[in-house]
């Protein structure tokens, strides 16, 4: 079954009249037409039975005038969502292009593949529509795809051998709350601090306004006199911020999400999580919140959710931060929701630039989780995933899932960002050693051990994978308090 067709025409049209018969038909072997009257308010939707996967297909509309639409492709369509590093372009951002750019360019005309981005936009309530077209993939086209939904597509692509279609819709910078509703932000005590201090800035908003053009005047008084008096100006007035804006709850959903429900889908990625690292603990409710939020809305059941865990990334705050650790063990916990997926960036990430540059592998990885999921392909889809510990003397063995063939290291070296403690929770450095499918730590005078953590600091870069090379997350055997907890 394939969830839908789209097409690459830009068309546009006035709704039809109040009560209008429309009547949709489709030019494929056995294409049904399905007839609708407008609502009232000139508004109309109908489901038509959609062909084999392929194309090109031609669908006409036809009221009070006909519409047709051309090279209308059926295949997989997903939607790709989050903050920067999904928007992050095939050209990347300045000249800090993707990986291989020269060879993507080169291979970059595969009209099979489309995408459509939706333009960004805040609202405080639901829209019902969107700006933006389709574009066909091509070399005048590819390099403005998001690079992370473009590599995920391909690889998609190649397997599949259907068309695949994309709906970017992301924003740089913005929190998991700007893409859930307010009514699923309101719903959990936890979640509702985030509207409590967005209503509080929102009532206070008109008086600092207030406030602000009474200061103008001043200043612009104050502006006059010194140059009369040939003294130096004053600075002028900052104006408050809008509390409505990309980072408010329920905005980007209302803006960026709802417009585009109605449309089927076969399931979602998603890239983000850096903008709320800072809130760590509060994201192991609020992620899997939000992404019931999107299966509710789109009233297709728990459609796939597959995920990028964040990467490494030197934040250059203090050496030991766990922030980055504490929300990847928040994304990591996400798993537990039905029908999810995550891709390990852990080896590829950028200590000094925040936008990793090879998306080729974060989509492959991220496609590696729809292939086997979505589309039963037998294949590995993850890293090694800890599940289990054991005291063995003055060491901790630890044990692994996805670890088929034995445990690895990217770099053929031993086992690299472990640390292990006693009960007085004084984490220290330790050595590893890979047997099998379970590692086993040792600290210099840590005799008595009870936990270990790995990759627990923002800046490290581990190295422990599986025979297929794909990375293990970061993660602690313990639960003791983090330092994320009480952020609100």
């Amino acid at each position: 079954r394939f969830k839908c067709d789209w097409s690459s025409d830009v068309c546009s049209s006035d709704l039809a009249a109040p009560g209008e018969n429309v009547t949709v038909q489709g030019n494929w072997a056995d294409a049904q037409p399905a007839a609708v009257a407008a609502t009232p308010e000139g508004t109309w939707s109908v489901k038509i039975k959609t062909p084999k996967a392929g194309g090109p297909y031609v669908i006409t509309v036809t009221a009070a005038n006909v519409l047709t639409l051309h090279n209308v492709l059926s295949g997989e369509v997903w939607v790709c969502s989050g903050q920067s590093n999904m928007e992050m372009p095939m050209k990347g951002y300045g000249a800090g292009a993707v990986v291989n750019w020269d060879q993507e360019l080169a291979e970059s005309n595969i009209p099979e593949i489309r995408m459509i981005t939706v333009k960004k936009c805040v609202a405080d309530t639901p829209k019902d529509d969107f700006e933006g077209a389709w574009a066909v993939c091509a070399p005048e086209t590819m390099p403005d795809f998001s690079a992370t939904g473009f590599s995920f597509a391909k690889a998609l692509y190649k397997a599949l051998g259907v068309p695949i279609g994309m709906i970017h819709t992301s924003w740089g910078g913005t929190p998991a709350e700007a893409w859930t509703t307010r009514e699923k932000l309101l719903a959990d005590p936890d979640l509702k601090p985030i509207l409590d201090r967005y209503d509080a800035a929102k009532a206070a908003y008109p008086q600092a306004l207030a406030d602000f053009n009474l200061a103008v005047g001043a200043w612009e008084e104050a502006v006059k006199k010194a140059k009369a008096e040939g003294t130096p100006e004053p600075e002028r007035p900052k104006a408050p911020a809008d509390p409505l804006g990309p980072w408010t709850g329920g905005a980007l959903y209302n803006g960026m999400i709802a417009p585009i429900v109605p449309y089927g889908i076969r399931g979602a990625i998603w890239y983000q999580g850096e903008s709320n690292r800072d809130r760590a603990y509060q994201y192991r409710k609020l992620f899997p919140t939000m992404i019931q939020c999107w299966r509710e809305s789109w009233g297709e059941g728990p459609f796939p959710f597959y995920f990028v865990q964040i990467a490494p990334f030197n934040y250059r705050e203090e050496a030991g931060n766990p922030a980055t650790a504490e929300l990847r063990e928040a994304q990591m916990m996400t798993l537990s929701l039905e029908n999810t997926g995550m891709a390990v960036t852990m080896d590829i990430g950028e200590l000094p630039d925040i936008h990793p540059h090879n998306k080729q592998e974060v989509g492959r990885r991220l496609a590696l989780n729809a292939l086997a999921k979505t589309y039963g392909r037998a294949i590995e889809y993850s890293g090694p995933v800890y599940t289990s510990m054991a005291v063995e003397g003055d060491a901790i063995r630890l044990n692994f899932s996805h670890a088929d063939g034995g445990l690895a290291t990217s770099d053929g070296q031993a086992p690299t960002c472990f640390t292990i403690a006693g009960d007085d929770k004084n984490f220290v450095p330790a050595t590893a050693a890979i047997d099998g499918s379970s590692v086993v730590v040792r600290g210099d005078g840590v005799t008595a051990p009870v936990a270990v953590r790995y990759g627990w600091k923002d800046i490290d870069q581990p190295n422990l994978c599986n025979k297929t090379g794909l990375p293990s997350s970061s993660f602690r055997t313990d639960d003791w308090p983090g330092v994320t907890i009480n952020n609100r």
